[in-house]
């Protein structure tokens, strides 16, 4: 009987991991069903995820109103296969050995929810090209 193949892990990061990155999460959660591991955090985690991103989400039938912002952490980075970091710049650590990919994304911080429906639709699209790559291989 042979081991399954280990699932790929994903590490979104953004500064308050409050919505980009919450989003970004949320979306590879619903499209991979399980065959991709999902983490998300930030290097300085707001009280709470941004209610425009929570009812953006909740417009495409994805609810992330009770997920919480997490610190970033070492052990996170180190246990992902690719990081993908949002607007973060310096503050995210680098490790040797892990794919990075930085998405410029507007911050839907203090934003209405018509400026973050945009933002979330440009996840959704960077997220689903993620999948199929992810999975094909």
């Amino acid at each position: 009987m042979s081991t399954p193949a280990p699932r790929p892990s994903v590490l979104f990061v953004c500064v308050h991991n409050a919505g980009r990155s919450q989003m970004a999460a949320a979306w590879l959660t619903h499209l991979a069903e399980g065959r991709i591991e999902v983490r998300s955090a930030g290097s300085a985690p707001a009280d709470s995820v941004n209610p425009a991103a929570v009812a953006a989400m909740a417009e495409a039938g994805i609810d992330i109103s009770a997920e919480t912002p997490k610190v970033l952490t070492v052990d996170a980075v180190q246990s992902s296969d690719v990081v993908i970091t949002m607007g973060c710049g310096d503050t995210c650590p680098v490790f040797p050995g892990k794919r990075y990919l930085d998405w410029k994304l507007d911050d839907p911080a203090g934003q209405g929810i018509d400026a973050v429906r945009p933002i979330r639709d440009e996840i959704e699209t960077r997220v689903r090209a993620l999948v199929d790559e992810l999975l094909s291989s």
